[in-house]
């Protein structure tokens, strides 16, 4: 049975069960890694993807707490010649708040010009690094000489990439979106070292 038992906990269980994803387990695995902390904010994201020979299934749950950031990742793995019964990898990783280093929140909006205050976007990718993990885009380099053939190299960028949680009001819903937003502003506000209340 899990040791927090916060309204804020009530209500990530509740979510957690209406995602559907094995709610107990992730249940149990978050009660681990919260260990017993209050829980600020968080957010739950069910996703199903598809190819030519299954469905798979994920889910991403982010749990912000006075001092650290846990997430979840929790995986399907289907029967196979090697494994007769599926499996589910219950996955958590727990964050000190101070580390975090960025917190990117990219909106999507259909006609921008339109666009009135408080009307939440079509979808957002939030983008959260602590330096575990980064992307590096390449590109070939460019030279200013309209006339110039020479190969000049690749040019680059490095980004943060630990974890990255696209919500689109199309798949999921607008509430989701909300719910991310949400998520985002409480979790940019710790990372300035500002106390951080309860979201909600």
């Amino acid at each position: 049975m899990p040791s927090a038992t916060s309204d804020a906990w009530t209500d990530l269980t509740d979510q957690l069960h209406r995602a559907g994803y094995y709610p107990d387990l992730v249940q149990d695995v978050l009660d681990i890694a919260v260990a017993d902390e209050e829980i600020v904010a968080h957010l739950v994201l069910a996703e199903t993807t598809f190819d030519a020979s299954e469905v798979r299934r994920h889910l991403t749950v982010l749990v912000l707490t006075p001092t650290r950031l846990v997430t979840t990742h929790v995986d399907d793995h289907p029967a196979d010649s090697e494994n007769p019964s599926a499996s589910a990898a219950a996955t958590t990783e727990s964050v000190p708040v101070t580390e975090l280093r960025s917190v990117s929140l990219t909106h999507v909006v259909a006609d921008p010009q339109t666009h009135r205050a408080g009307t939440p976007p079509l979808e957002v990718t939030l983008a959260i690094g602590w330096g575990a993990v980064s992307r590096v885009d390449l590109e070939p380099a460019q030279c200013p000489d309209p006339s110039c053939d020479a190969d000049h190299g690749l040019t680059g960028q490095l980004t943060p990439d630990d974890i990255v949680v696209r919500v689109s009001a199309e798949a999921e819903g607008r509430d989701a979106v909300r719910a991310a937003v949400a998520f985002a502003r409480v979790l940019s506000a710790a990372t300035t070292g500002r106390t951080v209340r309860r979201a909600g």
